[in-house]
């Protein structure tokens, strides 16, 4: 699928790197299946592993990766920076100041060990900062082809992109917050700085022709049975009830039956799929060429 906005063409599904080579998984078999699978699409963090000690290591591990196979040419890269400081990660508390953008884009150039970043995502918003600064502050960072947003509201992105037309720049083409079939508690939203998609941002975005890339796309495996993380509700036990019934009845995973439920939505939609097993991420993958009808996206209401 073409993202809006772009000449990028990529898989209906991103793989994302959150813990990629820091728990003891064989990376380069992740990379190999999705790769072989046709998947293109891969998603980083400069700060991604920072919890386990491993500060770099997703985007250190894809970039031995691309050296090893030589598919650069064929692979788009997300990655993201200017996130704020958190113990294990101690970076600038002005976070989204040029500097700080600059020096996290740098190094995550080094790490992967390419010259251009395809998209480049800023992680979080600070609410604060003027988007007319930070349209300016982004145009000029080299080694960037396209732009992206995550954690941020869709009224601060609208707001950047109407300025960048204004001024003639480069806006956002994407759009990074959690999304999935479960609806969040608020455990899942207690961080401030963390964003879900309403019904209301995917119409936003649709409007606008923002691609939204979510991630958390599998509600961290509730779907999969994982049934006493932040999303254990009840409205959220029934959904998954549903998705139950509907993957017997079509002979699919609740999984792929959540994952296609995204991908059936109209607009760009390039749900994110994170995982360090080959067997979940094939699962995942399994879902890409199903469609659901109007009945069976209609059946998958609270």
């Amino acid at each position: 699928m073409r993202l809006p906005g772009t000449d990028v063409d990529v898989f209906p599904l991103s793989f994302g790197t959150a813990d990629l080579g820091s728990r003891g998984d064989d990376a380069f078999q992740l990379l190999d299946t999705y790769a072989e699978a046709g998947g293109n699409f891969i998603d980083s963090a400069h700060c991604y592993a920072f919890w386990a000690g491993q500060e770099g290591r997703p985007e250190r591990t894809i970039g031995e990766w691309l050296r090893k196979t030589g598919v650069r040419d064929r692979i788009v890269l997300s990655t993201k920076g200017g996130h704020p400081p958190l113990k294990g990660y101690p970076h600038a508390k002005d976070f989204l100041s040029p500097a700080a953008v600059q020096g996290d884009l740098e190094e995550s150039h080094e790490r992967l060990g390419v010259d251009v970043i395809d998209l480049y995502y800023l992680h979080r918003d600070d609410g604060i900062t003027p988007v007319a600064e930070i349209v300016d502050m982004l145009n000029a960072l080299p080694g960037v082809r396209y732009l992206g947003a995550s954690n941020w509201s869709v009224a601060r992105v609208l707001e950047a992109n109407a300025y960048a037309a204004q001024s003639g720049q480069r806006g956002f083409i994407a759009l990074q917050n959690q999304w999935s079939l479960a609806i969040p508690t608020w455990e899942v939203t207690a961080d401030p700085t963390i964003r879900f998609v309403t019904r209301e941002d995917f119409e936003a975005c649709t409007d606008a022709g923002l691609t939204l890339h979510p991630y958390s796309s599998t509600a961290n495996g509730y779907f999969a049975g994982r049934t006493e993380n932040a999303f254990g509700t009840e409205t959220n036990q029934i959904l998954r009830q549903k998705t139950v019934e509907l993957a017997n009845r079509l002979n699919k995973t609740p999984t792929q039956i959540a994952l296609a439920w995204l991908l059936s939505q109209p607009g760009s939609v390039v749900p994110i799929v994170g995982t360090t097993s080959a067997d979940h991420l094939k699962e995942a993958l399994g879902a890409v060429d199903l469609d659901l009808d109007d009945l069976s996206r209609s059946a998958l209401t609270p």
